[in-house]
């Protein structure tokens, strides 16, 4: 596992990727999975039926911390585990409705499908 500077937050390549880069500010969309660590419960992903790609501006703080500063740097199709501990993802409170508890260790794998 890699460590991000300033964070507890790490992460592993699991596939390299060229082309563009993650850079703050840019529209990032993803592919995610979401693993409860503590359960190995998955809460999220969006290779689920019904579910699509997932974009968000990277860098900005318009998602958990962890997962924010942990793709910034990712190449286009590069997938990365991101292992995200509590204070860096929801905290003391977890995220109930999806089933993410108090306290709770965050496992993503996440790829780059695009970056505008």
């Amino acid at each position: 596992m890699q460590s991000i500077p300033g964070l507890a937050t790490t992460y592993q390549v699991l596939k390299e990727g060229s082309g563009q880069q993650v850079s703050k500010g840019n529209t990032v969309t993803v592919h995610a999975t979401g693993i409860v660590k503590e359960t190995n419960k998955k809460f999220w992903s969006t290779k689920d039926a019904g579910q699509s790609p997932f974009t968000y501006k990277a860098g900005v703080g318009g998602v958990i911390k962890g997962w924010d500063q942990g793709c910034l740097g990712m190449n286009l199709g590069e997938v990365r585990n991101i292992v995200i501990p509590a204070n860096e993802g929801y905290g003391a409170n977890g995220f109930p409705a999806w089933g993410i508890p108090p306290g709770a260790t965050l496992n993503f794998e996440i790829e780059i499908l695009k970056v505008q």
